[in-house]
């Protein structure tokens, strides 16, 4: 497994239940601010072993806070939307997601935890006003 994968593996597993990240957001957590992409392409190519990995892949979304997941043989938007409901999430009809009330905002604490340089701290500091 590469140290991309395992990164975003770790930062994903640490969303707490009831909130959502952007695919933004875990780049940036990872000190990697234009890895979105990279970090999508990650998740979706860990498809068949995210149950093994125990991997809340469903709380990652598009900075929109719309389910944007194109699906694949074993995941799709019906299940991620289904999940983040058993989460607590309200997700509507059209997989929208109020990204102000459930979008995780790290504290500092939490990002020193990432071992992220402290410019890449203030980087995230600074985008989500936290």
């Amino acid at each position: 497994m590469s140290p991309f994968t395992t990164q975003v593996i770790k930062i994903v597993k640490l969303i707490p239940k009831g909130k959502v990240v952007s695919y933004g957001q875990v780049a940036l957590m990872m000190g990697m601010p234009r890895a979105a992409r990279q970090v999508g392409w990650t998740l979706n190519s860990l498809d068949g072993q995210v149950e093994e990995l125990d991997l809340p892949w469903w709380r990652v979304i598009n900075n929109k806070g719309i389910i944007s997941i194109k699906g694949t043989k074993f995941n799709g938007k019906t299940l991620q939307k289904k999940l983040l409901e058993v989460d607590g999430i309200v997700v509507s009809n059209d997989l929208e997601i109020d990204m102000t009330k459930y979008r995780f905002l790290p504290d500092q604490k939490f990002l020193k935890n990432l071992e992220l340089e402290s410019n890449e701290i203030e980087r995230v500091i600074n985008k989500y006003n936290i």
